[in-house]
């Protein structure tokens, strides 16, 4: 007989609590989700409340078969997954797929996986609450209507296989937006003049207060300052401070690991989870920035002994967001004295900044004297301003300093120090130089950034923004890329020893490191939604939406009535789609006619993505258009005539090589040069309509001899079997199959005999939603009989196989 059954949803906190837990209690893991709806129509009864229909999903069945039975045995069930609507959903699915006594069941919750905080939750248990999981249903039911009737809308009026969602849609228009108005953007020079003077020996430098507008002006100023004087008009010293940031929520964690670590937004939600689960971090989805009293303590009590008593500032922060959901701490360290946590580089990096931004929002204010000079030039209104601060004493900056997303440094950031200055002081002009400066649009957005945009206007949750920028990129509405600047012309005017001399340089401008970048279907998806299905897509509704969520988990809304009357008017704007002509939504432009031909030239979106097209079909004449793709960073909206004409240059013959063309085009996968059959990807820095034949032949060859080392062995007896070089070292494939060569096999010595033999014993790798085997089973009627007999083989093999064997499964299953 089993004491206490204790049930998480992961494998790792499993285990993690396991250790803080006696020989009484057993803890397994649900492995997430357990139940969800069925793909079909089926799933939500509309006529009866939006009643859902819940089934258990195919690669958890052996795990409720086994978990079922343990709750058979137990004598208390202990439901302890996280303390937010998804995971207290996931009790409530438990409950109901186990057939639980609810006299036995108890519900424990915790912030963090601490041996204090597990044996206190077991103190205190609770119920399910109902309120919380009406929330997490209302959304899911929500989502799924809007998924299952609006995908299909887009599917007949433009193309087929794209999907919409109430927030994806949202974040997609943020991006498309954002890209119009860098368009739109019609960039403005300006002269920016800076002084460089010579202060009692020591270097300084100033900013004019004032900026020109055109060359000439900078000029007749420079001009006006040949054989000026120059002093120190004013001093003035402010005492200021400078306080910490809160510790973190997710979306500031977010942003703060983007900046800091370069990690995208799944990639700091994996890293986090798995501190959490390893009892390193509190709860990681929340969006709070509240700490516990006892936090607080152990906080001031870390700081007192690493840097003295004089460094701690207890502080309250409260959160400012209406729209904060349930009562969570931040994300902080459970241990604020543990330094080193992790021998994984990522998750150790992200716990220090952790550690170290929580740490730091209880350290005193930092105490800065801020100076600023303003320096009188003789016979001009003008004035010039040098600034400069002086830390008198460091406080929470010993530890942390917040980073920012503008590009440009801001006025108030910690400048250097000036020298010693009095009032009256004469200075020596070294140079005065006036810089033409451009205006800049505003700043695409990275993951970060949009996270930061949503949350602002509050749209998602903690637990919905990461789901949200994976999603939007996998469907292909928004690509994260790199992007190379353009070279710009501007001019420099340097007044130096009585003389003014003008140069032109060149800068780079425009370069993009990891930015969303919507794409063409992205642009004419957004423009049908806006015009037929606002209500949708709407900032405001979006985050009304999200507010009457707050109110069904908070019970103050009951969820089949807010479903009621969102579906009302959202199904008749539905039907009403049906007709608004295809052609009207297709994003095809005419954009002129080829001097040279006479013919059309239109701009369309296709299957593959967006083209252009040279000449119609002309029925009973064998006249077939041109087509060529549009190259990165093209959109259909704004495509000229000039740049279209270009593209179809492509294919180009680049030159010839061992007696074959070698082509230079752009295919759905990027540009490459086709040489005897075969396709050669072009790297970024070579465009297809300039590169050169011998860079082609340099092309060809460096692949030729890369395919040449790759190569270990192969059998002309059997061309499926080949031995490789891979990244990670040597390995064999067998068809479709890779195999590992077993340590102190020396790889050039492996016969054909023995590579199939090796490939045998491996097995098949795990599809995208189970096991080959499975999935075969699953799909022909005939071989019903065939889970049945894998199931008693796992039986008895025992629990810990089964569910190490379904950890695989779910995980595959989660990816997918």
């Amino acid at each position: 007989m089993i004491k206490n059954l204790v049930i998480v949803e992961s494998p790792a906190k499993a285990k993690t609590i396991e250790g803080y837990l006696g020989k009484d209690f057993i803890v397994k893991s649900s492995f997430g989700h357990v139940r969800d709806l069925p793909k079909d129509n089926n799933a939500i009864d509309i006529k009866n409340g939006f009643k859902p229909t819940y089934v258990v999903s195919p690669d958890k069945r052996e795990v409720i078969s086994q978990l079922k039975k343990l709750a058979k045995e137990a004598e208390v069930v202990w439901l302890a997954s996280d303390e937010d609507r998804e995971g207290e959903a996931i009790s409530w699915h438990l409950s109901e797929a186990l057939n639980l006594n609810e006299a036995k069941t108890r519900r424990i919750v915790f912030r963090e996986i601490t041996k204090n905080a597990i044996l206190n939750a077991i103190e205190n248990p609770r119920s399910i609450d109902t309120n919380l999981v009406n929330a997490q249903q209302a959304r899911r039911v929500l989502d799924r209507l809007v998924g299952f009737e609006l995908s299909p809308v887009l599917w007949k009026k433009i193309k087929t296989g794209l999907s919409a969602g109430r927030v994806q849609s949202v974040a997609v228009r943020v991006v498309v937006e954002r890209e119009r108005e860098i368009e739109r953007h019609k960039s403005v020079s300006t002269y920016k003049v800076v002084a460089q003077f010579d202060a009692g020996g020591k270097r300084m430098e100033a900013e004019l207060n004032t900026r020109f507008k055109t060359q000439a002006e900078a000029e007749d100023f420079l001009q006006r300052c040949i054989g000026a004087a120059y002093a120190i008009e004013s001093l003035e010293k402010k005492p200021t401070k400078r306080s910490p940031a809160p510790p973190f929520t997710t979306s500031t964690l977010q942003q703060e690991a983007s900046r800091k670590l370069s990690f995208s937004v799944a990639q700091t939600m994996t890293v986090a989870q798995r501190l959490y689960e390893a009892g390193k971090i509190s709860y990681m989805r929340t969006d709070s920035v509240n700490l516990s009293q006892e936090a607080m303590t152990a906080a001031a009590a870390e700081i007192a002994r690493s840097f003295g008593d004089n460094y701690v500032k207890t502080r309250n922060y409260k959160t400012k967001s209406k729209q904060a959901q349930e009562a969570h701490e931040s994300i902080r360290p459970t241990d604020f004295a543990a330094i080193q946590v992790s021998a994984d580089r990522n998750e150790q990096r992200l716990y220090d900044l952790i550690r170290k931004r929580a740490i730091a929002s209880q350290m005193a204010d930092a105490e800065i004297e801020k100076t600023t000079a303003t320096i009188n030039i003789s016979g001009q209104p003008e004035k010039l301003v040098a600034t400069g601060e002086v830390i008198k004493f460091e406080g929470f900056l010993k530890v942390y300093t917040e980073s920012t997303d503008d590009e440009e440094i801001a006025d108030d950031d910690v400048k250097g120090m000036l020298p010693p200055l009095q009032e009256g002081q004469s200075l020596n002009l070294q140079r005065l130089q006036a810089t033409e400066r451009f205006s800049r649009p505003a700043p695409r957005y990275t993951e970060a950034s949009l996270v930061k945009k949503l949350e602002e206007m509050g749209i998602g949750r903690p637990s919905t923004y990461a789901p949200t920028i994976s999603t939007i990129q996998k469907r292909g509405y928004v690509e994260k890329d790199n992007r190379e600047g353009k070279e710009r012309a501007y001019n420099v005017l340097t007044l130096e020893n009585g003389q003014i001399a003008t140069q032109k340089k060149t800068e780079m401008a425009g370069a993009e490191k990891a930015k969303l970048f919507p794409t063409d279907i992205a642009m004419v998806v957004t423009d049908f939604l806006v015009a037929h299905f606002e209500s949708v897509i709407d900032y405001s509704f979006t985050a009304r939406v999200e507010e009457e969520f707050d109110e069904i988990a908070a019970g103050k809304k009951q969820w089949d009535k807010m479903l009621d009357k969102f579906y009302s008017s959202f199904h008749q704007t539905i039907e009403t789609s049906a007709n608004v002509e295809r052609s009207s939504v297709s994003g095809a432009r005419e954009l002129g006619v080829d001097p040279i031909s006479g013919q059309k030239v239109i701009a369309k979106l296709g299957r593959f993505g967006p083209y252009v097209q040279l000449g119609e079909e002309v029925e009973g004449t064998n006249a077939k258009p041109a087509y060529a793709s549009l190259r990165k960073g093209q959109f259909l909206e704004s495509i000229t005539l000039e740049q279209a004409l270009e593209l179809f240059k492509l294919p180009r013959v680049v030159g010839e090589y061992e007696g074959k063309d070698m082509k230079a085009a752009i295919g759905r996968f990027g540009p490459y040069i086709q040489h005897n059959s075969k396709f050669y990807s072009l790297p970024k820095h070579l465009d297809p309509l300039l590169v050169t034949e011998a860079e082609a032949v340099e092309l060809i060859e460096a692949k030729r001899k890369a395919d040449a080392e790759k190569l270990i062995k192969s059998f002309p007896e059997n061309p499926e079997v080949t031995v490789l070089n891979g990244r990670f070292g040597p390995y064999i494939v067998v068809g479709k199959k890779n195999v590992k060569i077993p340590k102190g096999q020396e790889p050039s010595e492996l016969t054909l005999e023995q590579c199939l033999e090796l490939a045998e014993q491996t097995p098949d790798k795990p599809t995208r939603g189970g096991f080959k085997k499975k999935a075969a089973a699953a799909d022909a009627p005939a071989a019903k009989k065939a889970p049945a007999k894998k199931a008693a083989a796992k039986k008895e093999t025992g629990t810990k196989k089964a569910a190490t064997a379904k950890k695989t499964t779910a995980t595959k299953k989660k990816a997918s």
